[in-house]
């Protein structure tokens, strides 16, 4: 488990991340509680057709990431959110990873209500999972970049 400390400072980079218009609507939800990461794995690895894995990798922190509905630019702030998450989470040296089907949990009552019983108002869209932990090896080393993904324009 990463330090409350450590934590703290990505889900703060996250909320610093731009959004549309300033309006800052991204919300994060921080799960590090065995039995909620648990109900968070199970939905997710049966919504990738795989009950059995866990699409997690056994990360001790889940930091979900939603938008309101209402907003156009959900996706695109929340994907900010998430971004800016991941590099802080590189910086501190912990590990994170970018995980998919928050929207499908977030489309089921069951996850609804798990947002009214953390409080949440209003309908919100699932972004992503930013997981974290301590990572097991070195980091490895970024692949070279494609190229001709640049055009000047002049």
């Amino acid at each position: 488990m990463p330090k409350k400390e450590e934590i703290d400072a990505v889900i703060e980079a996250g909320l610093y991340a731009a959004s549309a218009r300033n309006l800052q609507e991204s919300i994060i939800l921080c799960i590090t509680d065995e039995e909620n990461r648990e109900f968070f794995r199970k939905a997710n690895a049966a919504i990738l057709g795989a009950p059995d894995n866990d699409p997690f990798y056994g990360a001790p922190v889940i930091l979900v990431v939603l938008g309101p509905k209402h907003n156009p630019n959900r996706v695109y702030d929340g994907s900010l959110v998430i971004g800016n998450m991941m590099q802080a989470a590189y910086d501190l040296g912990l590990g994170s990873c970018w995980i998919h089907r928050a929207r499908e949990e977030f489309e089921t009552e069951e996850f609804r209500d798990f947002l009214k019983a953390q409080g949440v108002e209003g309908e919100y869209e699932g972004i992503g999972h930013c997981i974290l932990g301590y990572p097991d090896s070195e980091h490895p080393l970024a692949k070279p970049r494609k190229e001709e993904r640049v055009f000047y324009v002049r």
